[in-house]
């Protein structure tokens, strides 16, 4: 599954996920954007960020920091003007979610 991106500013959104590509599950070796747990990223004309990501599973250890990792880090992009995150576990975070690249680095193809 790939993460619902919208906007017109796609230069500030490639910034946005090379920022979220900095975040990692301490567990798993492969970034957030990588294992699938953005869901969706939404900038609006005013540079507001809007985030919806899941976690690996609700008892995920860092259920309390990661988020909150990563909406801080991304409201420092420059050019964001705010940036607010939704933690949602619907659908479920399941393997087939990660991209190729996470497959291929955790052993899975």
């Amino acid at each position: 599954m790939s993460a619902i991106i919208i906007t017109k500013n796609t230069e500030l959104m490639q910034r946005v996920i090379d920022e979220i590509k900095t975040c990692f599950d301490p567990e798993i070796p492969v970034d957030i954007w990588e294992l699938g747990l953005i869901y969706e990223l939404n900038l609006d004309d005013e540079n507001n960020l809007k985030i919806v990501m899941t976690l690996t599973s609700p008892n995920c250890p860092v259920a309390e920091s990661l988020p909150a990792e990563v909406e801080n880090k991304l409201k420092l992009v420059q050019d964001i003007k705010s940036a607010s995150l939704k933690l949602t576990f619907e659908p479920p975070w399941e393997k087939e979610m990660m991209s190729e690249v996470a497959q291929l680095e955790l052993g899975f193809m």
